[in-house]
């Protein structure tokens, strides 16, 4: 299925502006920052986030990454002038959790939610999950520094546009969020380490650079990824060997789900070890 139309539109952060590195990982563009208690707080562009002060690594300042020569393809796409409103279009973020996890889930069972979702979209649910952990770790009422929501954490214009009207719900969401990730492979032909990079930075980002942007947190956020996923595969086959009398043969897959899971595995190493350009990327 074509999503050319699903091109993200990032945002460019300001040169000399200073990030937030959080010891697990990810990292938060911030215009200036003030100790409350045990939290530094962080303000934004958009607001402020307060992170636990042991979580943060260090601060550096931010960037931004040269753009590269545009190759001459037959339809580049338009850019937005400055004097034009931008079109709202679909946007994923990485998550930066804030503290606002409700008392109660309603009792939806999780495991149910992503395998109904997973098999609607011809998607691993092993997949799908480690996908969950890096962007919500399940926390279904999950908001970002820029405003993702829930499980999948979705951008409010993602949110529209694939017709979802409570983030917080999580099958509405994780539904959502695994259509955008199916239309991503799609994209780039089941290359599930492009998808990634895609659903973290945005296809645009992925275009501009003929590949995996240079960010430190898209880094990362693929290789956390990969990792958790195939960690997930290895526990399943080491489960297989100890059934008795039963041949290591791998649970049944879709052709999609296969290949993401050998792309994965044969691209973890060079995302896992790859260096970045730059501190941060741009969702």
């Amino acid at each position: 299925m074509a999503v050319s139309l699903l091109a993200l539109a990032a945002q460019i952060s300001a040169l000399g502006a200073e990030v937030a590195v959080l010891r697990n990982g990810r990292s938060i563009s911030f215009v200036r920052k003030e100790q409350v208690g045990d939290n530094i707080r962080l303000y934004t562009s958009g607001g402020y986030v307060d992170i636990p002060t042991e979580q943060i690594e260090s601060f550096e300042v931010e960037e931004t990454p040269p753009t590269p020569p545009q190759a001459p393809l037959a339809e580049q796409p338009q850019q937005p002038s400055a004097q034009q409103p931008q079109q709202i279009v679909p946007q994923v973020a990485a998550i930066i959790p804030v503290n606002q996890q409700a008392a109660s889930n309603n009792k939806v069972d999780l495991d149910q939610v992503v395998r109904e979702a997973s098999q609607r979209r011809q998607l691993d649910p092993d997949f799908v999950n480690s996908v969950i952990k890096a962007e919500s770790n399940f926390k279904t009422r999950a908001v970002s520094s820029k405003g993702a929501q829930g499980l999948m954490q979705l951008m409010p214009g993602t949110a529209a546009h694939l017709g979802v009207n409570n983030p917080f719900d999580p099958k509405a969401n994780v539904d959502a969020g695994t259509t955008y990730l199916s239309q991503l492979l799609d994209l780039y032909h089941d290359d599930p380490v492009l998808a990634l990079a895609a659903y973290n930075a945005g296809p645009q980002r992925v275009e501009q650079y003929h590949g995996v942007p240079p960010y430190r947190e898209t880094h990362a956020y693929i290789a956390r990824i990969v990792r958790d996923f195939n960690a997930k595969k290895s526990a399943e086959r080491a489960a297989q060997t100890q059934v008795a009398g039963k041949k290591n043969v791998p649970g049944k897959t879709t052709q999609k789900a296969a290949a993401t899971r050998a792309q994965a595995k044969k691209k973890a190493q060079q995302v896992a070890t790859a260096k970045p350009q730059s501190t941060n990327g741009t969702n």
